[in-house]
């Protein structure tokens, strides 16, 4: 028989500092006597933030502070590394690996406060650092549990596109390098720790796949080595039916489809990168969510076709840190090509369009896009309809910051009248002004805009108008006898 191949992926609360690594290292080991694993690791915690502002810091010309983050990242892996590693060879190994490493973020810096320039390839590299920082203490930390690894860079395994800074698998070419790299250190026993985030085009050049990436990287190689299962270890008990800190009644639900939790990180549920399902929905394989620091609890198993909810509402999710962008004005009617000039626009500066909505008098387009894009696509906007707006065909390109998209998610909406009435009607009933609504054809979401100040008041009526905290409850338990 095939044995059966895990790709487990710890993010960086799990690898946070030295006694979660070693609680890392005693579930890969388990994991390791059953059958083969591929191991994807994050940066320790907060370890990504202090590189990006280190090289932001070099770029406006505080050398001085830039040392000191980087003097911090050293401290905090030396500390790591001498409390994990207790065999002197293999910890002077990796010791060399580090200072050669703090060395390369070192000249990266003054490169840039040389310039006085942050490119996005040297972003890249710089905020590389982090993983390929802790993958050498992860698989140390399995050696000295005599379970035999080797930290493996993604850049010999994941061939991206050459968009730094959210770049995209090409999954031919990775495929050929995972079998070719990884496939004889699994037939070995070698468990590989692969650097999350990371990739590189077919020339080498060092990529990301985009801020929370190393879920991403898991699925890819999850897909690329046909795995049985991914498991995608956090700091939560699996996927919720609301966020926590805003609804104290949320669960996790025992079982999902890959459309719905899709739709729920797109529309913000950290516990999953937007990407994560792409690399593994043609294959089918199932990707497990689950808690580094309760790994008995079974967690959320994500397949194809998930499990039907009674309430025909799965969960609920809402994203605060976006933008309402709106095109429009009665010129726009005559107009050629308006839908299709904002939209190629908006791409061009790779915004990513959460929601569109429109009026059916054609007079106004308003879709929204994360905070962090707004700006650029404002300016993009307005210079492509700069003689429209002259000549006051388009009247206006305007931007509300402070809003927040909620989104009701379920693949068994479609099957179940009501489900929009039940929705509006209870925000009504809270006095919750709706700005913007848009439905998808699938039907399985409904996603509504809010200010920003009504989200959580949202999120609370309509979780408890379908019941989730109790259902969800209920659902777990048949799941578990």
């Amino acid at each position: 028989m095939k044995p059966h191949l895990q790709v487990m992926k710890f993010g960086g609360t799990s690898v946070g500092d030295a006694s979660c690594i070693a609680r890392v290292a005693e579930i890969v080991a388990q994991a390791s006597r059953v059958g083969p694993l591929v191991v994807v690791v994050s940066a320790m915690s907060g370890v990504t933030n202090r590189l990006i502002e280190a090289a932001t810091c070099s770029e406006t010309g505080d050398r001085e502070r830039a040392t000191e983050l980087l003097e911090a990242l050293r401290e905090q892996h030396f500390e790591a590394l001498k409390i994990l590693i207790q065999n002197p060879e293999t910890r002077n190994l990796i010791a060399l690996g580090i200072e050669e490493l703090l060395r390369e973020a070192h000249r990266l810096c003054q490169g840039t406060a040389l310039i006085h320039e942050l490119t996005v390839r040297t972003l890249d590299s710089v905020s590389s650092l982090g993983e390929r920082l802790s993958a050498p203490l992860v698989a140390g930390a399995l050696s000295e549990r005599g379970v035999p690894s080797e930290a493996v860079e993604a850049t010999e395994l994941i061939v991206t596109d050459s968009y730094h800074g959210a770049s995209e698998p090409l999954m031919e070419p990775t495929q050929i390098r995972c079998e070719a790299r990884l496939r004889p250190l699994l037939q070995q026993a070698i468990v590989p720790v692969v650097t999350g985030f990371i990739g590189a085009t077919a020339e080498g050049v060092l990529t990301t796949l985009g801020r929370g990436g190393s879920d991403y990287s898991a699925t890819i190689l999850g897909g690329a080595l046909g795995a049985d299962e991914v498991i995608i270890w956090t700091d939560v008990n699996g996927v919720l039916t609301a966020d926590p800190r805003l609804v104290p009644g949320a669960r996790t639900i025992p079982e999902i489809s890959y459309r719905e939790a899709a739709e729920l990180a797109h529309f913000g549920a950290k516990v999953l990168h937007p990407k994560t399902l792409r690399a593994v929905t043609q294959s089918g394989i199932p990707v497990w969510i689950r808690n580094t620091f309760e790994p008995e609890h079974p967690g959320t198993k994500i397949t194809p076709q998930g499990r039907k909810s009674s309430a025909g509402v799965k969960a609920l999710t809402a994203i605060r840190d976006v933008s309402l962008i709106a095109v429009g004005g009665p010129g726009i009617v005559g107009l050629p090509d308006v839908v299709g000039r904002t939209f190629s626009t908006t791409s061009n500066v790779r915004a990513n369009v959460l929601l569109i909505s429109q009026s059916s008098s054609q007079n106004d387009i308003c879709f929204i896009v994360f905070s962090s894009d707004a700006k650029r696509t404002v300016d993009a906007l307005r210079q492509q309809f700069a003689q429209d707006l002259m000549h006051q065909k388009v009247e206006h390109i305007t931007l509300d910051p402070n809003i927040a998209i909620v989104a009701v998610v379920g693949e068994n909406m479609r099957g179940t009248v009501g489900m929009a009435g039940r929705t509006f009607s209870v925000l009504g009933r809270e006095n919750i002004n709706i700005i913007a609504i848009a439905q998808g054809s699938s039907e399985t979401n409904i996603s509504f805009v809010v200010s920003s100040q009504d989200m959580k008041r949202a999120l609370l009526a309509v979780h408890q108008e379908f019941a989730l905290d109790t259902r969800n409850a209920q659902e777990t338990s048949s799941a578990s006898k």
